[in-house]
């Protein structure tokens, strides 16, 4: 298959897995907290999208050169994931945050005049999630990354 000779995007994949699962112990060694959960989330150290489209773009250099259309359709594509992750995501994750605690305050309030304790669990509304986006240092870290692996992969594999 054609496709697996695909080092740019095999290099970009891998990224992704790399980063989803090095924020396990990362996560770990700052809270003392195994959470699996983190390899499916979004959000935390590193970004796996800016570890995704660095590694892309690392490759698509080394196959195509730093001259080619390509690598420049990369670097754009790169920049404006790296800036959605850190902008539009990372403050929707700060509005589900007030939102949350807006929801947490009402219910509250319900609790005490409607009888909301006798409630089950499962009849409540669930949380927003909260951790969408990155701050600019989990961008950082995440292109960083990506960008290491392609370079580990075309001077060692390729």
């Amino acid at each position: 298959m054609a496709i697996l000779q695909n080092t740019p995007l095999l290099a970009a994949l891998f990224s992704i897995f790399f980063a989803q699962f090095v924020k396990i112990p990362i996560h770990f060694l700052m809270t003392k907290k195994l959470d699996w959960k983190l390899f499916t989330s979004t959000g935390g150290m590193p970004s796996s999208h800016s570890a995704a489209v660095t590694s892309l773009c690392t490759a698509i250099a080394f196959e195509s050169g730093l001259d080619s259309p390509l690598f420049a359709v990369a670097t754009v594509f790169a920049v404006i994931v790296m800036f959605d992750a850190t902008g539009v995501r990372f403050q929707a994750g700060q509005h589900a945050i007030i939102i949350n605690q807006m929801r947490a305050d009402f219910q509250t309030f319900v609790e005490q005049t409607k009888g909301w304790a006798q409630k089950k669990n499962e009849d409540k509304m669930k949380e927003l999630k909260t951790l969408l986006g990155h701050k600019p240092i989990e961008v950082l870290m995440g292109a960083l990354t990506g960008i290491a692996i392609s370079i580990v992969i075309y001077n060692t594999l390729v």
